[in-house]
Order: C-alpha cells, then sequence, then structure tokens
C-alpha cells in the first residue's frame, strides 16, 4: 500500500499542477526553458513516438546526461532493434547532447512531476526500461511509471549523506519509492550502505562516469589553434567555478616562458563576465564566442558548447575547477571528472576538494597520474617542473591513460544487470 506521504504529495503536485504554464514561462524568460520546446515538460511530445520497443533513458543535467552515452551506444551497437529515448532537465545538456548522440536516439525534456503530465508523458513513449542515473527519485514519474509495468533501473546512484537523512525522516515511503526499481547499482560503496539503509534492494557497482571514450573533438579546429599557438606550452584550467578563474589565472601568471592560458568555464554563459574581471586586473584575455584570436590573449576563455576534447587535446597540463572550493571559503562542490583529461593521456592537477571522485583520485594519484594540491600557491610549483620537462609530462600523462583504463569495467557489470530487464531480441534476420 502506498504510503500516506506519496499520497499527499500526489494531491499536492495535483492540486498545483495548474500553476505549472506560468512557472514554466518565467522559467524561459530566465533562459532556463527552451521557449520552443517547453511544453514538453508538460508532457506534451513534440517528436511522434517510433514504432517498435523503446527505452526511456534519464539524467538531471549535463554531467548525469553524459554519463550515459557510453550505455546509449552499447545499446545501439548491441540492441539495434530497440528505439531510444533521453530525457535530460536543462537546456545545456540537450544542447550538447544534440551533438554527441546518434541521430537516432530522441531528446525531450521530462515532464514536470505533476499527474498530469506525467500521464501525458507516458501516454506517448509507452516505454519499456526506464534507466535513471545517479539521484533522480520523482515520486510521481517513477511511481506511475511502475504501475504501467515499466521495467525501472537506477544506476550509477550517488545519494549524499544530507538527501539520505532527509529520507530516513519517511522510511516507509523511501522504501516504497526505491522499491520501484527492478535494479539499483550505486557508484560507490559508501552509496550502497546508505541506500541499503533505507530500503533498497543493491544490485552490485557501476559508476557510468569512469566509462566512457575520449571525448570528441573537431581535427579541423585542433590544427587551427594549435598553429596559432606555435611552441608555447598550453595549461588548461577545466570545468572552472566563480572565482577560480581569477585566483588561477594570477597564480599562473608567475610561470616562465609565457605559457598559453586556457580556461573552459564549467558555465559557459559566463564567459563574457570572466573577460570582463580578467581585463580589469590588467590580463590580456580573449573570448572564444565572438572569435577573438588566441594567439594575442594572454588568457583565452573558452566559452562554447562541446569543445572540451578539443581543448583537451592542446593542453600539456590541465587544472581541474570545481575543486577549490574550501580555499575560497566556499561550499564543497566535490571536483570534477578526472578521467575525461586521463583516457587523453594529460597530467591532472586537482585541488583539495575531490569528494566526488574520492576513490578515482585516489587511484590515479597511486599510479601517479594525478597531484592533488592544497591551494592556488601550489600551483606554478607543481605545474613549471612539468612544462620544463615535456618528456615528464607525456610519461605523468600515460600514467593517467592507465589508472583511467583500469576504472572503466563497470559498464559491463550495468550491462550483465540491465539484460534481464531488456525485452528479447528479435529472432534473426527479423530487424
Amino acid at each position: 500500500m502506498t504510503p500516506l506521504p506519496l499520497i499527499a504529495y500526489r494531491w499536492l503536485t495535483r492540486m498545483l499542477e495548474p500553476l505549472a504554464p506560468r512557472l514554466l514561462d518565467a522559467r524561459v524568460r530566465r533562459g532556463k526553458e527552451d521557449q520552443a520546446r517547453v511544453d514538453e515538460r508538460l508532457g506534451i511530445a513534440t517528436v511522434a513516438r517510433p514504432s517498435g520497443d523503446l527505452v526511456w533513458l534519464h539524467g538531471a543535467s549535463v554531467g548525469e546526461t553524459l554519463s550515459l552515452l557510453p550505455l546509449i551506444e552499447r545499446l545501439s551497437r548491441d540492441r539495434p532493434d530497440l528505439r531510444l529515448l533521453v530525457t535530460s532537465g536543462t537546456v545545456t545538456s540537450a544542447a550538447i547532447l544534440r551533438e554527441r548522440m546518434p541521430t537516432a536516439v530522441i531528446h525531450q525534456f521530462p515532464p514536470v512531476d505533476a499527474p498530469g503530465a506525467v500521464d501525458a508523458f507516458l501516454d506517448h513513449w509507452r516505454p519499456l526500461l526506464g534507466v535513471f542515473v545517479e539521484s533522480e527519485l520523482w515520486p510521481n514519474l517513477l511511481l506511475r511509471a511502475r504501475a504501467r509495468g515499466v521495467r525501472l533501473a537506477l544506476v550509477s546512484a550517488r545519494i549524499t549523506q544530507k538527501t539520505a537523512d532527509g529520507w530516513a525522516r519517511f522510511p516507509r515511503s523511501a522504501a516504497h519509492l526505491l522499491g520501484a526499481f527492478d535494479a539499483v547499482l550505486p557508484q560507490d560503496e559508501v552509496s550502497a550502505e546508505r541506500l541499503r539503509g533505507l530500503g533498497a534492494h543493491v544490485d552490485g557497482l557501476a559508476n557510468l562516469k569512469l566509462a566512457g571514450a575520449p571525448l570528441p573533438h573537431d581535427a579541423a579546429v585542433f590544427s587551427r589553434l594549435s598553429a596559432a599557438i606555435g611552441d608555447r606550452p598550453v595549461v588548461l584550467a577545466a570545468s572552472t567555478h566563480e572565482d577560480e578563474e581569477v585566483a588561477m589565472v594570477e597564480a599562473l601568471s608567475a610561470l616562465p616562458g609565457q605559457p598559453c592560458l586556457i580556461v573552459l568555464p564549467r558555465h559557459p554563459e559566463r564567459g563574457a563576465d570572466i573577460v570582463e574581471t580578467l581585463r580589469m586586473r590588467g590580463h590580456q584575455a580573449g573570448l572564444r564566442s565572438r572569435g577573438e584570436a588566441i594567439e594575442g590573449a594572454g588568457v583565452y576563455i573558452a566559452d562554447t558548447l562541446n569543445e572540451m576534447g578539443l581543448f583537451l587535446r592542446l593542453a600539456d597540463v590541465v587544472v581541474l575547477g570545481g575543486s577549490f572550493g574550501p580555499v575560497l571559503g566556499r561550499l564543497t562542490l566535490g571536483g570534477h571528472n578526472p578521467l575525461e583529461p586521463a583516457r587523453l593521456g594529460k597530467p591532472v592537477v586537482t585541488g583539495p576538494d575531490g569528494a566526488n571522485w574520492t576513490a578515482v583520485n585516489a587511484a590515479m594519484v597511486e599510479a601517479g597520474g594525478l597531484i592533488q594540491i592544497g591551494g592556488f600557491d601550489d600551483l606554478p610549483g607543481v605545474i613549471a617542473p612539468l612544462l620544463a620537462n615535456p618528456p615528464a609530462a607525456k610519461a605523468m600523462g600515460e600514467r593517467a591513460r592507465r589508472a583511467a583504463a583500469d576504472a572503466a569495467s563497470g559498464l559491463d557489470r550495468l550491462w550483465a544487470v540491465l539484460q534481464p530487464l531488456l525485452p528479447p531480441p528479435p529472432a534473426r534476420g527479423r530487424l
């Protein structure tokens, strides 16, 4: 029987659902929704459903949905009979997925978690399996899908202690909701223990962010930018957040030989503000989205979408942002994925906050492919020797590459668990 808090949630969202269009219109005005596709958030599809069995995959934002790409590729390769639908909740994730997904895969924005929107979404798409990545637990969406017989999997699941404590106040509701999943595969043992404590049956560990191929790039653009940079070594500050850029640039300005400093902010829309701040502090800064030249810039702000693979390939050393929050007196962000530069054989430097990547960082440090520092003042002393000794930097990058390859086995474990949840393949010759 459905616990009372979940029944109350369903009735409350039903009563508030008439307000959803107005709230969505306000989000459109703030650039948080795609005006041409905002009706998708009400469950109104903008694409016809293809015939055949359909698998639905969902991630909240950029990181979660990008982590689904290896699974999407595996499904496309090994089960071409299936139709694939991917939902994600942000405009940025939709833009990136449009460039990265196979053309046959459909993207939609997910419905708001209200009964009418959820029912309209499920009526149209009729998925046989729903795969949710990380921690997207929307009660109406999950329970109404389950009631229709949709098989459900929660994969690469991560749950913080704060979230676990919140659900623990409603133990029967948490157990009921997690019981909707046919399979639960957390990222690590810490999340596994928290989910077990809430009533989940854990089927093993799998971290999709550890899987995947090197990020793609445009070879012609790489050649042009590489020629413009010339012999200058390149330091890339990747996935940076507010205030990290200025602190990194000012620390790295002390490096000898005037290396090319490239900053790739986690949120590209901040690019113009970053340039303005750097110029006010006396730095020559160029902005990629305005077509400004990289060769004349002391600092180049790479504020365009889907070019991480390009700038990682240009780099001699990569400094990962999102890892210096404690130094700045900010909330910790947990760092960003060190495997993206590692897969391309790049030496990696990260700040003191790597809470989201503790095991991976530790393995890469042990392998000699990553250096974790205490603050911005440590950057010159770590990076200068690598720029002065390219063979040593290359060797460190190769150690990082080997560590990344060792980390990538989770996709096979996930694939084995998902097999029984997929519809049987058609008889040979009848695709």
